[in-house]
């Protein structure tokens, strides 16, 4: 299973085939939409720098809190270089975003392509793109907002957002680390979106990042129980913080 994963043409079959069933869901539900007027502004061709942030369970219909229409700056996702980053990233191009790929390596090992995301991701930024990133990811704790996006806004001075997304009709695995949602078609849903955080001064200290740290994961979650709660379904809880770790430094990288 694993070498017919790595193959180049069946992922980009079972990415195309995924990417569609999301453009499916997301035509197929009734969607109510909140505070959509706070990412307006960054539509704009002028919009600004930005990084939207939306839990690893909930990635499968990011691109129903962005606009691909013509003039809106880009938006790329930071996918790993696992063999399911390959489908994701098929998947991720079929939905109309663009991706970077990139993640970092398990402890006391090689950073699996980290450095160079990182300044790929800050380049894209300070040409006046967007990027999308799932804090928790890649491996948890589910619902905890990892470093990583809080020092890349304070390499790019860009502005961090929370996305997110709920449907009525839906499957939790509840067995995955994540929660992952699986949406189903022809329901309710909601899109919100968080307010701008601002970045981390140029020279934040480590208090400061933990405090901008904290204020995303508190917004996250916030707005993924809301999303949940006016869909009529049951919210969706963070991991417990008990042994919860932060992320070095070198790990900052890694959100997919």
């Amino acid at each position: 299973m694993k070498s017919l994963l790595g193959n180049p043409v069946l992922q980009f079959l079972i990415g195309r085939l995924i990417g569609s069933y999301m453009l499916f869901v997301g035509v197929t539900t009734h969607w109510t939409k909140v505070n959509q007027e706070a990412i307006e502004p960054f539509w704009r061709p002028d919009g600004g720098k930005l990084i939207g942030c939306i839990w690893h369970g909930r990635f499968s219909l990011i691109h129903k809190n962005w606009s691909f229409r013509r003039g809106v700056p880009k938006a790329k996702m930071l996918i790993s270089q696992s063999r399911e980053g390959g489908i994701v990233a098929h998947t991720s191009r079929t939905v109309g975003a663009e991706v970077i790929r990139g993640s970092a390596g398990k402890a006391r090992k090689r950073s699996k392509g980290g450095v160079e995301a990182m300044f790929s991701m800050a380049r894209h930024i300070e040409n006046g793109g967007v990027i999308a990133m799932t804090p928790d990811g890649p491996r948890g704790p589910r619902m905890r907002v990892k470093r990583g996006p809080i020092v890349l806004a304070k390499i790019a001075e860009a502005p961090l957002v929370a996305v997110t997304w709920s449907t009525s009709h839906r499957i939790v695995f509840k067995k995955s680390w994540d929660h992952f949602v699986l949406p189903l078609p022809f329901g309710r849903g909601a899109l919100i979106w968080g307010n701008p955080i601002a970045p981390p001064s140029p020279n934040a200290s480590d208090e400061e990042i933990e405090t901008v740290r904290l204020a995303l994961e508190a917004e996250m979650n916030r707005i993924a129980a809301e999303a949940d709660r006016l869909v009529g379904v049951r919210v969706i809880e963070p991991a417990p913080t008990n042994g919860m770790s932060r992320m070095a430094p070198e790990e900052a990288a890694s959100a997919k």
